[in-house]
């Protein structure tokens, strides 16, 4: 309680000492004056005089955005100079602001508008690295930018910071020397100088224009350490390793999550020009077919996503799907440590064209494996392995409606015959060499560089004949 009186005590002093820091005393006119408020964004750049252009700008883009940049903010403004404005119109064939589309500029100046109270210090600590504009992006996606303070303050790579922590009341002014454009896929990969091996590879392999188009693409991009490790083991062409990195659609990290494990294709072609599949895990962060991981998310741009991963993924065999995803692994076990006498891991990863590749596979689920009375020994185990491939064929399941009813001769030397349509789930029937027929293909279309899997319920026996 003493403490409590001696504080009521002293407020008074306190509220005194409040009054005169908040006051001065005018020696010449005899009285106080009192401290202008500070202004805000719109009003310190209407008061710099360098940023006229700026708020001519504001002033005819659409969105109101004098208005919202006098909101309560906090806001980051990347304000370019009247000089950088002139050099913008110029660059893109304008010959004033009128002649600028408004929405197109409201874009523009959006990308100069970040969502927090940034200041030089706080830019210098992160080092580089990627933060959000106002700007939207592929898919509706706000948009990235990347920031660089290896030498000063620098902005996707086009722009710099000239002034500096320009206060205001609602956030934070950077007057900068360049106007900076709405960043393509492609801009990002130009900018960052961790992907320099990859947009090398890209103007090499004549992709650039590609990555360039409407989209939108998902690109998930190698680091240049990844390049860097990587030995193209199986002389795969580096365009169609490229391409196997990009996905049709804007899919953030946010989708590749809530999607789980799943297959999807990429723009590389295998056999018969057929879209090579890709497969995401997402059990530990999200991984792709097995090899790469992804280390940086959701780098937005106008007609794209991109991830930054931490290896090159290589055109898949059908050895990587089965190795990469979990249902698989009782097959794996099957083709390697329980029949060692045979190298079907060398055999299922022969190039495409190379006979007996293209292979079609059967491929059982760890559940079908299960549900046997027990896995049988290596002799027999061998011809049953046998049984799930057919070889010199990439047969899709296009080619398995068309061709209904057909019986091929697997690498055992054995038929099986596949009915369509499926009964219950099954997308169709199977009747192995030892006419069973209660096996049923549950998923189609896993396409590898060098054949196809398609995904069964129960493993297939041949005939013990």
């Amino acid at each position: 309680m003493k403490i409590i009186s001696k504080t009521i005590k002293f407020l008074p002093l306190f509220l005194m000492a409040l009054v005169i820091t908040s006051c001065s005393y005018d020696d010449d006119n005899g009285g106080t004056t009192t401290t202008p408020p500070q202004l805000n964004i719109v009003e310190t750049a209407i008061a710099t005089s360098e940023l006229t252009s700026l708020v001519a700008a504001l002033q005819a883009a659409d969105g109101d955005l004098v208005t919202v940049l006098s909101g309560s903010g906090p806001f980051t403004v990347l304000a370019p100079t009247n000089a950088a404005f002139a050099t913008f119109l110029s660059d893109n064939n304008f010959a004033n602001l009128s002649d600028v589309p408004t929405d197109v500029l409201s874009q523009i100046l959006l990308n100069h508008v970040i969502s927090a109270d940034l200041s030089s210090t706080d830019l210098t600590g992160l080092g580089a690295g990627y933060t959000r504009t106002n700007a939207t992006g592929a898919g509706g996606n706000t948009m990235s930018i990347y920031f660089n303070t290896s030498n000063g303050v620098r902005f996707n790579n086009v722009s710099s910071v000239s002034t500096a922590d320009v206060s205001a009341s609602n956030g934070t002014v950077h007057i900068v020397d360049a106007v900076i454009g709405l960043p393509s896929i492609v801009d990002h990969a130009v900018n960052n100088s961790n992907f320099s091996e990859l947009a090398g590879a890209l103007t090499s392999e004549d992709l650039v224009t590609t990555l360039q188009g409407a989209g939108p693409f998902t690109v998930l991009a190698p680091v240049n350490d990844a390049f860097s490790d990587f030995t193209n083991p199986d002389s795969n062409a580096l365009s169609n390793i490229l391409l196997n990195h990009v996905l049709v659609g804007a899919i953030t990290s946010t989708d590749l999550v809530s999607l789980g494990n799943i297959y999807t294709n990429s723009l590389a072609t295998g056999p018969n020009d057929n879209a090579i599949s890709l497969y995401s895990n997402t059990d530990n962060g999200v991984r792709f077919n097995g090899v790469s991981s992804v280390a940086i998310a959701d780098v937005i741009g106008t007609n794209g996503i991109i991830h930054a991963v931490d290896a090159v993924i290589d055109i898949p065999s059908v050895v990587t799907f089965a190795t990469a995803d979990p249902n698989f692994s009782t097959l794996v076990t099957a083709l390697t440590t329980l029949t060692p006498e045979t190298d079907f891991v060398a055999t299922l990863s022969t190039s495409n064209g190379t006979s007996p590749a293209p292979f079609t596979v059967f491929a059982p689920t760890n559940d079908a494996f299960a549900a046997l009375d027990a896995i049988p020994a290596e002799d027999v185990l061998t011809q049953v392995l046998l049984h799930h491939v057919l070889g010199n064929a990439n047969v899709t399941s296009t080619n398995l409606v068309a061709s209904n009813g057909a019986a091929p001769t697997m690498l055992n030397g054995q038929a099986i015959t596949i009915s369509l349509p499926g009964t219950e789930d099954n997308i169709a029937d199977v009747t192995d060499g030892a006419g069973n027929t209660d096996i049923g293909i549950i998923a189609v279309d896993v396409q590898a560089g060098n054949g196809v899997i398609h995904v069964l319920n129960k493993v297939m026996l041949p005939s013990a004949d």
